[in-house]
Order: structure tokens, then sequence, then C-alpha cells
């Protein structure tokens, strides 16, 4: 079974603080990972330690993208977790993978791989925008989080599926109309970016989950 919390979100549930960007934190019986790190790195620990989790508990960092919302906590986490190893996309620029490098062990993503037992990257996508997401195995199901979803949800679900059968997706979906693509899934977690989660939310009510910071499911 993996745990997943939403630490970062424009939204936030009550006690919480929401604001422009993304993260996520998965716990595993063996490690714990966070994807994305919001914009603001102060509001990301405050999240954390509302959570009750130690920043120094996280081991690996996983960046979706190089879009200021999603790697401005870079400083600030690195700085609370020291011994890091940060997997970015290879697309990164040269100078803020030498800055991760000076202070973190850096890993390159161009392909895809395992990042930790039960958690693999969908490896780089995307032509303009370069972004990779993660796969995420409970164990019975398959889950696919998102940070903006830039390539598209069919580069995204056809990665995942070369994996095996996808049950839900949680993240940024940004401005994707592919809904057809999220047919079938059991769980719809649309946040963030989704420019149409009004009408993701009419086509897939029993399967929808508002998120926010703080909300914490658990993938089965």
């Amino acid at each position: 079974m993996l745990k997943l919390t939403i630490v970062y979100d424009n939204e936030a549930k009550p006690g919480f603080t929401g604001s422009w960007g993304f993260a996520a934190l998965l716990e595993t019986e063996e490690e714990t990972l966070l994807f994305d790190t919001g914009w603001d790195g102060g509001l990301l620990l405050e999240n954390l330690e509302k959570l009750e989790i130690d920043p120094a508990s996280i081991r690996k960092l996983v960046l979706s993208h190089q879009h200021w919302d999603h790697i401005g906590g870079v400083p600030e986490i690195l700085r609370a977790s020291p011994g890091l190893t940060v997997y970015v996309p290879a697309s990164f620029s040269k100078n803020m993978k030498a800055e991760i490098a000076k202070r973190a062990s850096l890993v390159e993503i161009s392909e895809s791989r395992e990042i930790i037992p039960g958690v693999r990257s969908t490896g780089e996508l995307g032509d303009k925008i370069k972004e990779q997401s993660l796969i995420l195995d409970s164990g019975k199901a398959l889950y696919v989080l998102t940070g903006c979803a830039h390539p598209g949800l069919s580069a995204i679900m056809d990665s995942a599926l070369s994996f095996g059968k996808v049950r839900g997706i949680i993240g940024g979906l940004h401005d994707s109309k592919e809904f057809d693509r999220l047919e079938g899934l059991e769980l719809v977690a649309a946040g963030h970016c989704t420019t149409h989660k009004e009408e993701i939310k009419k086509l897939f009510k029993e399967e929808y989950v508002e998120i926010g910071a703080g909300l914490r499911i658990e993938l089965e």
C-alpha cells in the first residue's frame, strides 16, 4: 500500500494554507519521497510540520518540470533534508542542475525508470515543455501522479499503461480536454492547474476527489 499526501496545492483543507503550485508526499514501507515543492519553500515546510512529517525523513525528491510553481521550494527542502537524491528531467537547465548537484545527489531522467520500489518515472515526455510524471504501484493497481500534465494525457497514460492497468490519476491536468483518457478510472483527483475541473467533476461524479493541501489518500 502507498500513502499519498497533498502537501502543496492552490486549494487547502481546513488547517492548511493553499498557494499556487503543487507538491505531494509518497510514503511506502521503505521510503518517503517528495514530488515537486510548490513555489514557497517556507509554506511547504509549514504544511509538512502540520502533517507531522519530518523533512529529514524524505530521502528522494522528484521534480516534474522546471516551472517556478513546482521547483520554488527546492532550496528550502535541500536545506531541511540533507543527503537527498533529486531526480530531474534531463532537459532541466544546465545551471539548475549544477546548483542542485552542489547540495544533493542529482539523477537525470530521460527514459522511464524505477525511483524506489513501487514508484516509477514515466521518463521525460513532451515536446515544448518536457515533464515527467510518476507511476505508482500499490501492489494491486497502478496510479498516475502528475505535476501539470503538459505533455498531454495521452502521452502520460500510454506510458503508464505499458506497465499495467491504471486505476486512478492524481495531480494537475492543465488545459487537457482528453476526457476519454479518464474513462474507466476509479479515481480522478484533479487539482492545481486543471483548467476544466468543473467539466471533469460533472463527467466523473463518482470517481472525482477534490484536491487540496492536507488531503491524504491510501492507494490500494
